[in-house]
């Protein structure tokens, strides 16, 4: 069952909290609102791997295009003519 912990409690007790995110995750709360969530490494894992695509700044760096420069030098050309 999750359990909140104040900020000052969890600091106090914090092996209990770290043993009671193994049997399901823990909130935190400070000043009466949610702060952080602990959670075992099993959940944590299967957090990760439940997420199955990697992230944007990931997959832009493994990217074979990464060390590629572009050219972005903005077209100075006059905009054509247009009617309204």
């Amino acid at each position: 069952m999750t359990k909140n912990w104040q900020v000052q409690e969890a600091k106090a007790r914090f092996s209990e909290l770290v043993r009671s995110a193994d049997s399901s995750p823990q909130t935190i709360t400070v000043h009466g609102r949610r702060a952080a969530v602990v959670l075992s490494a099993d959940d944590y894992d299967r957090l990760r791997d439940k997420r199955g695509k990697p992230a944007l700044t990931e997959f832009l760096r493994d990217s074979p295009l990464a060390g590629v420069k572009l050219d972005l030098e903005r077209d100075r050309s006059l905009p054509r003519k247009s009617r309204l």
